[in-house]
């Protein structure tokens, strides 16, 4: 859990309240709760991850609740939602925090956050060029993480030994190719 600041909370429940009023929706206690477990969490939750986590601390509140919630909180933009492969999808607080990427392990689901201000180089080089304004990017690479502490590290090595089998039948192929 990270403790925000309790001006960041209340400038994000500020922000909510005006959204549901200007939509003429009700400004339940639940969908705040589930406003501010978003906001509470650094990590990336899907819906039934936050159901959880909100019976857990004794919040009455239905499923139904939590993805409708979801829903109206992306139609404000207080968050962001990511389909990384197959996987469900995922939420994130997004009111000012930095644009970041992402890369997930195929073998572990591990995923991790990066910044290089070199895309934001390139996605400002590309807007000015198709003269397009662009409100935000997405970037996930997937691909086998090589951490010792990977929980499917074992499958990854077999793949590795493999793939170093394979280049050696395939020098030995091409030696006695040319000794022929």
């Amino acid at each position: 859990m990270s403790t925000l600041p309790q001006q960041k909370i209340d400038e994000v429940r500020s922000i909510f309240q005006a959204f549901l009023k200007n939509r003429n929706k009700r400004q339940t206690p639940e969908r705040f709760a589930v406003l501010e477990e978003i906001y509470q969490t650094e990590d990336h939750v899907d819906a039934d991850e936050l159901y959880v986590r909100l019976k857990q601390d004794g919040t009455e509140v239905s499923r139904a609740t939590v993805y409708n919630t979801l829903e109206l909180l992306l139609e404000c933009d207080l968050v962001v939602r990511h389909q990384f492969g197959k996987n469900q999808a995922k939420y994130e607080r997004a009111y000012s925090y930095w644009q970041h990427d992402h890369l997930i392990c195929m073998d572990c689901n591990e995923l991790f956050e990066f910044c290089d201000p070199r895309l934001q180089s390139i996605q400002e080089m590309v807007a000015d060029i198709y003269e397009f304004e662009i409100k935000h990017h997405s970037l996930n690479m997937y691909g086998h993480c090589i951490r010792e502490n990977c929980p499917n590290r074992s499958e990854g090595s077999d793949r590795e030994e493999a793939d170093s089998a394979d280049k050696t039948t395939a020098k030995k192929a091409a030696t006695s190719e040319t000794e022929a």
